[in-house]
């Protein structure tokens, strides 16, 4: 149910979710508004909300796309929303499509795709169809919590296993590790990357900022799982949050490369469309002190504006502070190669952009 963002959701409902509220997508013309009607009952206890999930048959699988500062032109997505629940996730305007909220509802009530697998296999079978590598978690992590039981990113892996297809995993749950028999198998032809995101190593910070992810330390651990299987791995420094995350970057790097990561990446906080009203609240809520920094330096980035989404620019901003940035992630990964004898670290520096 939508709700008055003048009426904010009792904490103890949405206890271990980021968004703070569940107003309206841009295409709703109605909220749910709670008035007083006079009898002056006490309202109970709400109770935590919890996770639904609902299947929908998918009709087509693969998406293409022609933005030219993305590195694949092809994806899937096993699922509408995530549990994971991230603050900044620039997804959740996505779930106004669905006549959803992106706020609370993008993290709580879920679409999932159990047919996905099949119509994968049908769309690679085509005659007309190119290999390309296909990315797949570049919208909602398909290693969310409901993938333990719903296994449909498991399903999609075989078949693309049998395909000998290329493919491009990003992923912040340790549920990957299960699927780490046809991952080895990709890996020794060649046919898999993995990109684990590690957005900060202060657990607090992670906690609220990304509820129901693996803390910090659970990731680095992913990342020095795959890398023993032979599963080559790039770590993702994203987003970079200004005025809270950005120190760590280095220190991200160094844990990110000890564990086993082969190349590295980043991006800057993004906040399009409703996801820029709800991180400001979310901001206000847990670190109101450096909320304005925070902000500030993001309408730097963007010509005074919270986001814009010019080409070549929307990942990362520009300005000085954008470039200050970009110079530390790539002066660490260049201290790398020319201290340490590791092949690990020479690859990191190659690869690093």
């Amino acid at each position: 149910m939508f709700h008055d963002p003048a009426h904010p959701i009792d904490k103890r409902a949405r206890k271990g979710r980021a968004a703070a509220s569940n107003e309206a997508g841009r295409y709703e013309t109605l909220v749910a508004v709670p008035e007083d009607d006079g009898w002056q009952v006490l309202e109970p206890d709400p109770g935590q909300i919890r996770t639904e999930l609902r299947a929908e048959r998918a009709r087509s699988m693969i998406s293409y796309n022609r933005s030219p500062d993305l590195p694949f032109d092809r994806s899937i997505n096993p699922y509408r929303g995530c549990e994971h629940g991230c603050i900044y996730c620039f997804a959740r305007p996505t779930h106004a499509y669905l006549g959803l909220s992106p706020g609370l509802d993008f993290e709580t009530r879920l679409v999932s795709r159990p047919n996905a697998a099949e119509v994968l296999a049908q769309e690679l079978g085509k005659r007309a169809y190119r290999v390309a590598p296909l990315a797949i978690g570049t919208n909602t992590d398909p290693y969310q919590p409901v993938e333990h039981r719903a296994r449909i990113m498991r399903d999609c892996l075989e078949v693309l296993w049998e395909h000998r297809h290329p493919v491009a995993i990003v992923a912040k749950g340790t549920g990957i590790l299960r699927d780490v028999d046809i991952l080895r198998k990709m890996a020794k032809l060649g046919l898999v990357r993995v990109g684990v995101s590690v957005t900060t190593l202060d657990r607090e910070i992670a906690r609220r900022m990304e509820p129901r992810v693996p803390p910090p330390e659970k990731r680095l651990q992913v990342i020095r799982s795959l890398a023993r299987a032979g599963i080559p791995v790039r770590a993702m420094v994203s987003p970079v949050v200004p005025g809270l995350t950005d120190a760590e970057i280095e220190k991200i790097l160094e844990a990110c490369a000890q564990a086993g990561a082969t190349s590295a990446s980043w991006i800057m906080l993004r906040l399009p469309q409703e996801v820029s009203p709800l991180f400001q609240e979310w901001l206000g809520e847990h670190y109101p002190d450096r909320a304005k920094r925070v902000m500030t330096r993001l309408r730097e980035m963007h010509g005074g504006k919270e986001y814009a989404s010019d080409w070549h620019k929307r990942m990362r901003g520009e300005g000085p502070y954008a470039a200050m940035i970009g110079q530390r992630f790539r002066g660490r990964c260049a201290d790398w190669a020319c201290t340490r004898p590791n092949p690990s670290c020479a690859a990191i520096s190659s690869a690093c952009r």
